[in-house]
């Protein structure tokens, strides 16, 4: 659930972005400068929008798991003992590792779709 929520948050981001940034027109290409800087907010959105759900993974696999009966009532009681940004315990430096993580893994993605696009043209 987790890379798959996290994947699909990245190119929703990234393939979003690029759409804006070519105004409409698809043929447009993105500079790799600006496609690294796109895939920093994409790792950035994937970190916000994962982190809960790692906390309470790594909650339900630690030390005290037998606290927990379950997910559910796990997320409950981190609620409840430590509020809402408990759930976000971590994302600092986390978003240090994955904006530069993801930023370079695009422009690597890009350049390589580029390389099939002109040996393999689909016009």
């Amino acid at each position: 659930m987790k890379q798959g929520s996290n994947q699909a948050i990245r190119f929703f981001v990234m393939e979003s972005l690029k759409d804006w940034y070519r105004g409409g027109d698809p043929t447009k290409s993105v500079n790799k400068l600006v496609v690294g800087m796109f895939g920093a907010f994409a790792g950035a959105a994937s970190v916000f929008g994962n982190t809960p759900i790692d906390v309470v993974k790594t909650r339900m696999q630690g030390l005290e798991a037998h606290k927990y009966k379950n997910t559910f009532h796990c997320i409950y009681e981190i609620a409840k003992n430590e509020g809402f940004f408990a759930f976000y315990k971590g994302t600092v430096p986390r978003l240090s590792r994955v904006c530069l993580d993801v930023a370079i893994t695009f422009m690597i993605y890009d350049s390589f779709m580029d390389l099939f696009n002109k040996v393999w043209k689909t016009d």
